[in-house]
């Protein structure tokens, strides 16, 4: 299941329940939260995408050995 989809009536239920959990003052605080999280993942992934060398196939080396 991805996040697509949820659809627009299920991200208005999950605003609600978020809303009601946290109340109005906690939910910008909760949502810079989030988005601070999410940068950093995404920067810990770039970084990790990036330091990944490609690896060459291993030569095969034919013998006349059966």
């Amino acid at each position: 299941m991805s996040l697509a989809s949820i659809g627009v009536p299920g991200l208005i239920i999950i605003l609600v329940i978020v809303l009601i959990l946290f109340g109005p003052k906690k939910l910008p605080e909760v949502g810079a939260a989030v988005g601070k999280t999410l940068a950093e993942f995404k920067k810990s992934a770039k970084d990790i995408m990036e330091d990944e060398e490609p690896v060459a196939p291993k030569e095969i080396k034919k013998t006349d050995q059966l």
